[in-house]
């Protein structure tokens, strides 16, 4: 594409909610105009009122000086989280299966629709009572929304409960020779070319492209890896991220830790803000 064109895309933090650390370094960024989203996991240790009180004292200083922040809801199906529905299934010792065993029971078809309908609605009314009103986007803790059975409900209740609000879909906008490079996104691509038919034929709406999937294991420079996923990206699409500061309660939830303090430090810091520019990508 002509990247002389200027373009406009969400720049996603992913896990408010997961961790308090997680919170502050999301709130440091909005507050800076370096995101211009954030998705919140409502079954998360750190989303009790008085974390969500202080996301949206950050957001509406951030409309006060004339940028928007939108609030979405991040649907958690993954461990070690525990549903917010008693007889969810499956479920194993009280919580969500891991992520391989979500995504092989969705391949087989071995979910049940309606369970995961009726617990997605209830993060929906945990998301409403709140913030006061129904999110403004929907996406999926490690993309388990994109599943086959899950995508079904997850639209379904979308659709029922936050009929204004527009899904993720993780499908790049590249070259076929550039999606091989990368399996992790790969996959994502496949698994978000159904997505997008069943959203389009729901008439929701849904992020043009998507970017940001990389291993976490390797530790890359995030302000390299942020190049990449700005080239090619149309107006209208998606960079997810995963900002935070570590603390104890992140250290037991999730095997991503220092890397998102790397997230954070290169997106508070004056190199994107310069990149931006020089792609002439805006944030709003």
């Amino acid at each position: 594409m002509n990247e002389a064109a200027s373009r406009r895309i969400w720049l996603c933090a992913d896990d408010y909610g997961i961790s308090p650390g997680v919170n502050r370094s999301i709130r440091h960024l909005i507050a800076q105009g370096r995101l211009n989203a954030t998705s919140v996991m409502v079954v998360g240790p750190a989303a009790g009122r008085e974390e969500i009180g202080k996301l949206q004292q950050a957001v509406t200083e951030r409309q006060a000086r004339g940028n928007r922040c939108a609030v979405g809801l991040h649907v958690t199906l993954t461990a070690p989280f525990r549903p917010l529905t008693m007889h969810f299934r499956p479920a194993d010792g009280g919580m969500f299966l891991p992520l391989p065993a979500m995504l092989r029971r969705g391949l087989a078809r071995q979910l049940d629709a309606e369970i995961i309908r009726s617990e997605i609605s209830i993060q929906l009314a945990a998301f409403a009572e709140l913030f006061n009103r129904a999110p403004e986007f929907m996406d999926g803790h490690q993309h388990a929304q994109l599943f086959p059975v899950v995508r079904d409900a997850f639209l379904a209740a979308a659709g029922e409960h936050a009929p204004g609000a527009w899904v993720r879909q993780g499908g790049r906008h590249l070259p076929l020779a550039r999606r091989l490079t990368a399996p992790k996104a790969l996959l994502l691509d496949t698994l978000s070319h159904q997505f997008r038919k069943r959203a389009a034929r729901a008439n929701i709406a849904f992020n043009t492209a998507f970017a940001g999937a990389y291993d976490f294991s390797r530790q890359p420079d995030f302000g390299a890896l942020m190049r990449q996923f700005l080239d090619g990206l149309p107006d209208g699409g998606l960079v997810m991220c995963h900002p935070g500061f570590v603390d104890e309660t992140l250290e037991s939830l999730d095997p991503l830790t220092h890397q998102r303090e790397r997230e954070h430090t290169y997106l508070a810091g004056d190199d994107f803000p310069a990149l931006l520019a020089a792609k002439r990508v805006t944030l709003e």
